[in-house]
């Protein structure tokens, strides 16, 4: 505080209480619309959906190494047989890819970060769906627990 001279006696100078209410005030006007503009719930959103990207890609990566190692075809010595022709859930009562793909191709079954879950190699999902195309034989691995990305994330090789 300062303490100014006026007419032989000394008045103090400072602030008054309201022009601190004020200035409290436009900050937390401030700060509530940088909050709106940075949106934490849709950046985590976000990165979840880049995860399922990720993970997609890795997975149908893996079955498509499987696939040139075993000179074109998928199940060759793959105890989980042919990826099905009907959009199946990747394990938890769906098709079984663990063991055609980890540890050779994956180091781990990717799972989806907010739906999936992995307790061990019996006993998991991904959360994430496999069909192959009858006709063609392209595969598609999808992500339906999108959050932003509409409808679902969708990769076919």
């Amino acid at each position: 505080m300062q303490y100014i001279k006026e007419d032989n006696r000394e008045v103090k100078a400072g602030f008054t209480l309201i022009e601190v209410l004020v200035v409290m005030g436009i900050i937390a006007l401030l700060s509530t619309i940088v909050l709106v503009a940075i949106n934490p719930s849709r950046q985590f959103a976000q990165s979840r959906d880049t995860q399922r990207t990720s993970n997609v890609v890795s997975i149908l990566n893996a079955i498509g190494q499987r696939a040139v190692d075993n000179r074109g075809i998928f199940e060759t010595g793959c105890a989980a047989g042919v990826i099905p022709s009907t959009t199946t859930a990747i394990k938890s009562g769906g098709f079984d890819l663990y063991p055609c793909i980890v540890p050779t191709y994956m180091a781990m079954m990717p799972v989806d970060p907010k739906v999936g879950n992995f307790t061990s190699a019996s006993s998991y999902d991904t959360g994430y769906t496999v069909v192959r195309d009858a006709t063609t034989g392209r595969i598609t691995v999808a992500a339906p627990s999108t959050e932003i990305a509409t409808p679902t994330i969708t990769i076919s090789r």
